[in-house]
């Protein structure tokens, strides 16, 4: 395949060859722009052209609080005790950058505080300790051996048709639905309310959770206490964006409840306030027994954990949830700066009002004739953009049509938008960092909307 090249892009197209010649495309989902970010601030990225993009995907839901935040980069040099580059030829010291099989203070703070904070809100009583990790796949993996291991006699695990938890392991295991190659013979779907999952502007409807249970009654008629453990993300992420309402969340919980199965909610993709809580268990009225977190846990650096009861991870004997990056000085250093920005200012509600600005803009787009729904949580900063069938082009084509154009801009110097493929084909997902102002969330939304007309003129 050639690389995909940009007209006026003379700094970009080069880049995108150089990668093409030393990287297979499997290292990467597909996208019609593979933009080139030379330099990022805030919510801004921008090219070597020196093109300005909004970010609408905060790299994969990973930087909440934007793209090097000085109060939090001052915040994780402090704890790194990093006092800048030697000039004497001798280096000062610092924590080390690895400490595999051993322990530094700042793993012991980060590991505390971030149990403090999960137990201090609603819902996170159980959450007592943790299993560190350097990816979510990785994180989910831990939390699902520990549940496994809890009693080895129970070997069945309970998932949620189309979500994603990562692609190793048994992580792939639970991801997606019962169809796909390779299925692990232990794992079980069980159906999530896809159809269910009104658009933003519609929210609130009445639910009826009883077919759901009754899938969940058949499968422990079939394997009784052979069931071990239940694991679902709060909304379907990269399965398309579905927000379900919160009765289907929490007959998932009363059933573990009643039969005694691990409820494993994977919170990588919405912790740190993207569901408009700084936890989706919150949003939810969940009480976990283990939540799984990664991205915006350590904002940009690549960091993970599952946090759960103690009495279930201490199932696992020495070394058998180790491996060598996991609670390393600074992925523990990046966590307590994000617990910190976070303790330090009330992001969350300054969030809601710029999302109130996006989501009116959003549910300005279904005027649309190619748009079909708008999904997401009210007063939330993470939506799916659904596109439809529409004069003889299918909806994945003007999916990757509005990508294309967003990135595009209205002019070759003028302001664009970041976003990623389209999830499911013709889903595409908008989660701006949290940081975005009310100002940036306007122009930014009277631009996305005049991009995505023109596609019609």
């Amino acid at each position: 395949m050639d690389p995909l090249h940009h007209a006026n892009e003379p700094a970009s197209n080069p880049i995108r060859d150089a990668l093409a010649l030393h990287e297979p495309r499997a290292l990467r989902t597909y996208t019609p722009t593979l933009a080139v970010l030379a330099r990022s601030a805030g919510v801004f990225h921008w090219t070597p052209e020196g093109k300005r993009l909004y970010d609408f995907t905060s790299g994969v839901l990973v930087a909440n609080l934007g793209h090097n935040p000085r109060s939090w980069m001052d915040r994780f040099f402090s704890h790194m005790h990093w006092s800048g580059h030697p000039t004497t030829g001798a280096y000062s010291p610092a924590l080390p950058m690895t400490a595999y099989n051993a322990v530094t203070p700042v793993e012991v703070e980060a590991s505390q505080r971030l149990i403090e904070t999960l137990q201090s809100r609603p819902g996170g009583s159980r959450l007592q300790q943790l299993l560190w990790a350097a990816s979510g796949s990785e994180a989910i993996q831990k939390a699902l051996w520990a549940s496994l291991a809890r009693d080895r006699n129970r070997d069945t695990i309970v998932a949620t048709r189309y979500g994603f938890h990562g692609k190793k392991g048994l992580a792939g295991a639970v991801t997606g639905c019962e169809t796909d190659r390779d299925r692990d013979p232990r794992v079980r779907f069980i159906g999530f309310p896809m159809d269910e999952c009104a658009d933003i502007d519609r929210r609130g409807q009445s639910f009826d959770p009883t077919p759901y249970r009754r899938e969940l009654d058949a499968l422990h008629h079939e394997f009784g206490r052979r069931l071990s453990v239940l694991i679902s993300e709060p909304y379907l992420g990269g399965g398309g964006s579905y927000h379900p309402p919160a009765a289907y969340l929490r007959m998932l919980q009363a059933f573990c409840r009643e039969h005694d199965l691990i409820f494993i909610l994977d919170e990588v993709q919405s912790n740190f306030g993207r569901t408009g809580d700084l936890f989706a268990y919150e949003t939810y009225g969940l009480e976990p027994d283990i939540v799984v977190l990664g991205k915006g846990l350590g904002n940009g650096v690549p960091v993970a954990a599952a946090a759960g009861r103690s009495d279930v991870f201490a199932a696992l004997d020495y070394g058998e949830a180790s491996d060598t990056w996991s609670a390393n000085p600074i992925c523990c250093a990046a966590v307590l700066a994000t617990l910190e920005e976070f303790a330090s200012a009330d992001i969350l509600a300054q969030y809601r009002r710029a999302s109130a600005i996006v989501e009116a803009g959003l549910v300005q787009l279904k005027s649309l004739p190619f748009i079909a729904h708008i999904r997401g949580e009210k007063g939330g900063m993470v939506w799916g953009v659904e596109f439809r069938d529409h004069a003889g082009k299918s909806a994945s084509e003007w999916a990757n049509a509005a990508v294309l154009a967003c990135y595009r801009g209205e002019t070759d110097k003028g302001d664009g938008i970041h976003l990623m493929g389209p999830l499911a084909r013709k889903v595409v997902r908008i989660a701006p960092p949290l940081v975005l102002s009310e100002l940036q969330a306007r122009e930014v939304m009277e631009l996305m909307v005049r991009l995505l007309q023109s596609l019609i003129r």
